[in-house]
């Protein structure tokens, strides 16, 4: 039987919690299960405004499930009081003359904000690639290459994160780009084994660098039978060796 009410999830708390084994349950980050206090409901994800509102209006209980390494909202539990008044203050506001204009300039806002961020990146891209002036012209097609894969909004990539310099984004993006454009790891058979799928990841990183300074130090024929170049004119990876 789950627990009533562990300490860590009364119903003054807000918290983050798994989906639980049964319905109207959830599993705490301590591994407890807990049920939901009565009068409460799920509220489920996809309304993003009425979410904030419903959280900002008392104790929540969001669920998240964790699928590879990354995390899918699956709603959120509140007293059904809580999220019926947000529902009805969230009409009242959607329904107001100037909620429109409002909504277009938050969209003119972001959307000026991701096109500074993609150019932003795209310098990055370029300041890392560091290409001979022979090459300029590749540097270049391969920055907005690995920009147009890196940075569309909600595509979790490294490009979206903040935590880490936009230096080593560009670095992180630019290698993965050339891991899945320009080697054959996307057909390879890798062994489940601990630790084997990062050791290849290795093994492809290194090959990828070797290729980046052929072109950094202008090497005459860096293009003869280069992956990149056959990447960057739309033809397909090389094929499975390891």
């Amino acid at each position: 039987m789950p627990d009533p009410l562990p300490a860590a999830a009364t119903p003054s708390t807000t918290l983050v919690a798994r989906p639980g084994p049964r319905p109207r349950t959830v599993l705490l980050p301590s591994g407890q299960v807990a049920e939901v206090p009565a009068g409460w409901e799920l509220l489920p994800p996809g309304d993003a405004g009425l979410t904030r509102k419903v959280k900002a209006a008392g104790p929540t209980w969001t669920v998240k499930q964790r699928r590879g390494r990354r995390e899918f909202s699956q709603g959120l539990w509140a007293d059904r009081r809580q999220i019926a008044a947000a529902k009805q203050a969230m009409d009242a506001k959607r329904q107001s003359p100037g909620y429109e204009k409002q909504l277009a300039a938050a969209r003119r806002r972001r959307d000026e904000k991701q096109q500074a961020y993609v150019q932003e990146f795209t310098g990055a891209v370029l300041d890392f690639l560091d290409f001979h002036e022979r090459y300029a012209g590749i540097a270049r097609r391969m920055a907005v290459a690995v920009a147009e894969h890196a940075t569309p909004v909600g595509s979790g990539t490294v490009a979206r994160t903040s935590r880490i310099p936009i230096g080593q984004r560009a670095e992180s993006a630019v290698i993965a780009w050339m891991r899945h454009q320009t080697t054959a790891y996307d057909q390879m058979s890798i062994a489940r084994a601990k630790g084997r799928r990062r050791e290849v990841r290795r093994q492809l990183a290194a090959e990828s660098r070797k290729v980046l300074r052929n072109y950094r130090q202008g090497t005459p024929d860096a293009l003869r039978g280069c992956p990149l170049a056959r990447a960057l004119r739309g033809g397909p990876p090389p094929s499975a060796s390891f």
